[in-house]
């Protein structure tokens, strides 16, 4: 289980802490990209690696490309989700998880669409 804040972690000042800018850019975001934050948080705190992630939803790379406009413009970069580089990441490979907090601001956004 990664904690916040965790060494590993790339650039965890743009994490998106409040819950009311996560809905946010649930709302905004393309559906492939509410896909992948989904299951981000399905399973909080248990960071998976772009492969793994790849595997379920076929298309990463793109959703991630195609939000950064949006991340960029609208949130200053931040990111409703935390992210470990091949570097600092246990596997080896680009990871992708979420903490609980940001599960839980995900899961209300979905109940409020």
């Amino acid at each position: 289980m990664r904690r916040t804040g965790d060494p590993a972690e790339h650039a965890p000042h743009n994490a998106m802490r409040d819950p009311g800018e996560i809905a946010r850019f649930h709302d905004r975001c393309s559906d492939l990209m509410r896909e992948l934050l989904d299951a981000l948080a399905a399973t909080p705190d248990q960071p998976r690696t772009f492969p793994q992630i790849e595997d379920a939803l076929e298309c990463i790379a793109s959703v991630l490309g195609g939000v950064a406009r949006l991340r960029q413009t609208e949130f200053a970069g931040r990111r409703p989700y935390r992210f470990n580089d091949e570097r600092g990441s246990a596997s080896g490979r680009w990871e992708l998880w979420m903490d609980a907090h940001q599960a839980r601001a995900v899961g209300e956004a979905r109940r409020a669409d």
